[in-house]
């Protein structure tokens, strides 16, 4: 719906709903689920994006909301595609991650896969979206992005701690 709108409308909407919903969660000490997606593509590379809405200048990990009846797998299969356009394919549950926010908590379910897709962010919640080398992140990549892959590639491994 609100693709509808126009982009710069779009932006604000996007900007005033998460300052809005952030308030509330931290008003009410909420604990929040979501999902995280490592994307990785042929070269071993993983997905990083910048959000419009939210510290644009950070690289995150792609994801967003768990549905309440949605599993973690489809979750990322789904945020990845609504994000950029990107199919997930064997998605595998690796770990939950809890991170304490100032005043709320975000249960982050991480969900590694791979793609052959190049990302295709819309501009309007994505501002760029790109593949880094796991050793190589970009030095904008915000701490929780650089745990997760660390968990991943110790997986990757064979780690088990």
């Amino acid at each position: 719906m609100l693709s509808v709108l126009p982009r710069r409308v779009h932006l604000l909407v996007l900007r005033a709903a998460h300052g809005m919903r952030v308030w509330w969660w931290r008003r009410t000490g909420a604990s929040v689920r979501g999902c995280t997606v490592i994307a990785a593509n042929a070269q071993g590379e993983v997905l990083l994006v910048r959000h419009t809405y939210h510290a644009p200048d950070v690289w995150m990990l792609p994801g967003g909301g768990l549905g309440r009846s949605e599993s973690p797998e489809r979750t990322a299969m789904r945020e990845l595609a609504e994000e950029v356009g990107c199919l997930l394919a064997a998605p595998c549950h690796i770990a939950t991650f809890t991170i304490a926010r100032r005043g709320w908590t975000n249960h982050l379910e991480l969900v590694a896969g791979t793609t052959s897709d190049e990302p295709c962010p819309d501009g309007r919640e994505i501002l760029e979206a790109r593949f880094f080398h796991p050793q190589c992140l970009p030095e904008r990549a915000n701490g929780p992005t650089r745990e997760m892959i660390g968990r991943w590639l110790e997986l990757q491994n064979g780690s088990s701690g």
